[in-house]
This record gives structure tokens, C-alpha cells and sequence, in this order.
């Protein structure tokens, strides 16, 4: 069975500044920007500019159960990048072993890891992360 319409919408915040364009979301704040492609979902964006607020309105169309669980999942997706470009996001990952220890080194200054001993082999992977990704190991072990 068909639902007819289902809508969602996101609140932006003031010091964000969201725009789609052919269901590719690009959300620009103070700590960067993110671009996101939903042009796999059929589904409809609107921005929504108020004398209050904006908001980004999701629209499907006679959809059935997964293509109207999917409005739900983009609106998560946009929230999250608009949390990303204001606060941003902090990763915590731990190396856990059962016969072989594994050893991870951080090296070049905060920007590279190295995993020797990975499921015992001799192998030295290199692991470099992105612009603005820094790495750092914890002072409680």
C-alpha cells in the first residue's frame, strides 16, 4: 500500500548555510563544509526560508514502506552534517587483539598510523589520514 505524502523537515541553524540542488545537500558552517548526493532516492527538497527560521522540508510522493523510511534517513543524514560543520566530530578506537598483539605507532606528527603485527604478520600498514584529521593516543593507559 501506497502512503500518499510523507514530509519531514530539518531545522537549520542561524550561522549554517544549507542549499540543494538536484538532491545534492551542501552544508556550509564555521568549521568547514560538507556535500552530500541523495540522487538515488527519489525524493523532494525544498529550503524553506521563514522570517523566524529555515528549514530544509523532505517530500516523498506515493511511497511505499522502505521509500518513506528513507525520508526519515536523509533528514538524520542532514542533521548530522549540520552538527559536523558546527561542532564537529571526535572518533575514539581502540586495538583490540586475542593471540597476536597488535602495535600501533603514530607517526608524522600526529597525521599517520602504523599497525605492525596485525594478525601476526610482517607487514607495516600505513594508515594517513585526511586534511584536518589529527591523531593522538590517550593519556590514560
Amino acid at each position: 500500500m501506497r502512503i500518499i505524502q510523507t514530509t519531514q523537515s530539518v531545522k537549520i541553524p542561524s550561522d549554517v548555510h544549507v542549499t540543494v540542488k538536484g538532491r545534492v545537500v551542501k552544508v556550509k558552517g564555521p568549521r568547514g563544509t560538507l556535500v552530500r548526493s541523495f540522487r538515488t532516492l527519489q525524493l523532494d527538497f525544498e529550503v524553506v526560508k521563514n522570517k523566524k527560521n529555515t528549514t530544509v522540508k523532505v517530500t516523498k510522493w506515493f511511497g511505499k514502506k522502505k521509500q518513506v523510511a528513507a525520508v526519515r534517513t536523509v533528514c538524520s543524514h542532514i542533521s548530522n552534517m549540520i552538527k559536523g560543520t558546527r561542532l564537529g566530530f571526535q572518533y575514539k578506537m581502540r586495538a583490540v587483539y586475542a593471540h597476536f598483539p597488535i602495535n600501533c605507532v603514530i607517526s608524522n606528527e600526529g597525521k599517520t598510523v602504523e599497525i605492525r603485527n596485525f594478525l601476526g604478520e610482517k607487514y607495516i600498514r600505513k594508515v594517513d589520514m585526511y586534511n584536518g584529521v589529527t591523531i593522538s593516543s590517550s593519556a590514560a593507559q
